[in-house]
């Protein structure tokens, strides 16, 4: 197999074939387990009908009260272009209340609905379900633990740390 061929389909999921080096390399580690758990949310919520930004723009709602369409892009990181298409679907949903801004009409607010709470009461409890599944090997302390450790790297890195130091030789 050439470096430019891709794994044959039946060796993707077998660990054992994968060098022993990356099994170990925490960041390959977080990167899968990001996408078993990135596509169990994605798969879960899409089963209930809806996604994981929308459940984003309600939960920040929920949290924060009304806001404008650029906050609500500032708070749960989804690009401007994209929240319009977000807030349109909650919209329709009725699930969200978009009305011009008294205080500069050039820009909307967004207000949760009273249908926009019991969506999100459900669909905590789906995301609380998913949570548990992918943490499933993990006793409660270790989930306590894992959860505080990966806050603390996103807090250190969510903060302009620098970039680690290379030696010489590039490593």
């Amino acid at each position: 197999m050439s470096p430019t061929q891709p794994a044959a389909a039946d060796d993707a999921d077998d660990e054992s074939t994968t060098a022993a080096r990356l099994r170990a390399l925490p960041s390959r580690l977080l990167a899968q387990t990001a996408m078993y758990a990135d596509r169990l949310v994605s798969d879960g919520l899409g089963a209930a009908g809806t996604r994981k930004w929308s459940y984003a723009v309600l939960v920040t709602l929920r949290e924060f009260g009304a806001a404008s369409q650029s906050a609500l892009s500032r708070r749960t990181g989804i690009y401007r272009s994209d929240m319009v298409a977000v807030i349109n679907e909650l919209v329709d949903q009725e699930l969200v209340q978009r009305a011009p801004d008294p205080a500069d009409q050039r820009r909307n607010v967004i207000t949760l609905t009273t249908v926009g709470r019991r969506r999100l009461r459900q669909l905590d409890t789906l995301i609380d379900s998913l949570q548990a599944a992918a943490l499933a090997p993990l006793t409660q302390p270790e989930r306590d633990q894992f959860i505080g450790l990966l806050t603390r790297l996103v807090d250190h890195h969510g903060k302009g740390a620098p970039p680690p130091m290379h030696d010489k030789a590039g490593r």
